[in-house]
């Protein structure tokens, strides 16, 4: 297919515009594409994943929300060398140890992006009672430590007698 600006040359990018709810599609060639200014994947003015990703990950939980604060001690992994910085910038690890040195790091990030730092997934059906149980005893835990934090100790009683009702039906399956 050839572009459709020049004519000449082989449209190497397809383009799909919804504008008001019209759709457009062109197919151009590199060349073309510079001169009208489109975004180019993989090139200097172009999308990238990693640009998105360093965009979240350039957050410092010690400032309370703040982006990119707290710049003049940055945290470097001892084992490969790599900074927070850099991680940022390509978007994974030097190495395995990079994950402990920057754990303070990494637990808001994965809050925000997926809302959790847990992984809780799905549950099969067939094995879904033990680990429902489960699940439900550790929401149960955080809940009691809260209530234990907060003086709360009769609504405390009742969380504790439900932990032990739902372990011992873990314990007869």
């Amino acid at each position: 297919m050839l572009c459709q600006e020049c004519g000449s040359k082989p449209a190497t990018l397809h383009f799909t515009k919804i504008i008001n709810g019209e759709k457009t599609e062109y197919h151009i060639c590199e060349n073309c594409a510079r001169e009208k200014g489109e975004l180019i994947p993989g090139s200097s003015n172009g999308f990238s994943i990693h640009n998105l990703l360093s965009g979240l990950l350039d957050f410092d939980p010690g400032s309370k929300g703040s982006i990119g604060a707290n710049k003049a001690q940055p945290v470097r992994c001892e084992n490969c060398g790599l900074t927070y910085s850099q991680f940022s910038k390509i978007g994974r690890f030097g190495c395995n140890s990079c994950y402990k040195y920057f754990a303070d790091h990494l637990d808001p990030l994965l809050k925000r992006v997926h809302g959790n730092i847990v992984h809780v997934g799905k549950v099969p059906v067939r094995t879904g009672g033990r680990i429902k149980y489960q699940r439900e005893i550790d929401r149960l835990k955080r809940e009691l430590q809260l209530k234990i934090e907060r003086e709360e100790f009769e609504a405390a009683a009742s969380i504790r007698d439900r932990i032990r009702e739902l372990e011992r039906k873990i314990s007869y399956q």
